[in-house]
């Protein structure tokens, strides 16, 4: 099961971000680059990031009982 790593705020800007960089290509606005949009728009949208795992970054609540992650 993969675990979410990828915070609300961190969604909400990937999503927006991905969302106008295909707007901007699919226009001509920008280029064909801009189709590398549809990266930060699937990170935002499954709430998982590869990088960030492969660094061991988290920008989410951890929502796991205190009792169920053992000794601090």
């Amino acid at each position: 099961m993969i675990r979410n790593n990828v915070g609300t705020i961190d969604r909400i800007l990937r999503v927006a971000a991905g969302c106008m960089l295909v707007a901007l290509a699919f226009a001509e606005k920008i280029g064909p680059w801009g189709y590398i949009g549809i990266v930060p728009l699937l990170t935002g949208l499954l709430g998982n990031c590869p990088a960030y795992s492969l660094f061991g970054i988290r920008t989410c609540a951890d929502r796991t009982p205190a009792s169920a992650r053992g000794p601090q």
